[in-house]
């Protein structure tokens, strides 16, 4: 079994599909999505559109419940992708689950198995410094879930982790919104299962982020040029 994982488009059409030129170069059986598709001043609707396309095996962000659901201190970014999505998208968006399973292999999650908004791997603090959770506290979370892959996104960073009974936990990173990395590429990961071992491939991918920086400036939103001009934001700054 070898799989795609991509996760935190956040409406950057032209990093979603430099991503999937990629893919179709990889020789993947699978190609699986973990969130937070739309969310961001790019292109939602052909975001949106692109994924009802394919059909992925595919769980919600916490940016897309916030988007469909609502809550009460509404963020600028969520108001603004759900004022663009039509109906058809709305209800793709809203039909999208918490959590899904690859037979007994592979869990796929946003944030945590438990929660779509709690970080699992890593963090960015205040200062822009990624940190790591600790030890104790990434196990607790997989607790309950034994898949011998655990895959996971919300932090925007790029990362696997072996746990002490050795499963696999993998953040793939951010296909449209590299979170205080650096670097303008595109993130996304290969698993795959040979024998009785899976292994991970953390991937990075030019794109034309300059043509993505144009699309946040033409819905107003500098910062978020900023952002994927120079792969340097911190949640902040957005």
């Amino acid at each position: 079994m070898k799989l795609a994982v991509i996760s935190d488009v956040h409406g950057n059409l032209h990093a979603l599909d430099a991503v999937l030129e990629d893919v179709a170069r990889q020789g993947v059986a699978q190609t699986v999505a973990l969130g937070d598709f739309v969310s961001g001043p790019f292109d939602p609707r052909g975001v949106a559109d692109r994924f009802i396309e394919l059909g992925l095996v595919s769980v919600r962000g916490n940016h897309d419940r916030f988007i469909t659901d609502g809550r009460r201190d509404d963020w600028v970014i969520d108001a603004l992708a759900r004022s663009l999505l039509d109906v058809r998208q709305t209800a793709w968006l809203a039909a999208v689950p918490a959590t899904a399973t690859l037979g007994a292999e592979v869990l796929l999650c946003h944030g945590t198995p438990r929660d779509d908004n709690t970080l699992w791997l890593d963090g960015v603090g205040e200062d822009g410094k990624v940190f790591h959770r600790s030890r104790e506290s990434i196990e607790a979370e997989a607790s309950g879930f034994d898949y011998p892959v655990l895959l996971c996104g919300h932090s925007h960073i790029p990362r696997t982790l072996r746990l002490a009974d050795g499963r696999l936990v993998v953040n793939p990173g951010s296909v449209g919104l590299p979170m205080a990395m650096g670097s303008t590429d595109a993130r996304y990961a290969i698993v795959e299962r040979l024998g009785d071992d899976w292994s991970v491939s953390l991937r990075a991918i030019p794109y034309d982020h300059e043509a993505a920086a144009r699309q946040a400036r033409s819905h107003g939103y500098e910062n978020w040029a900023i952002a994927v001009a120079t792969g340097w934001p911190l949640p902040r700054d957005l």
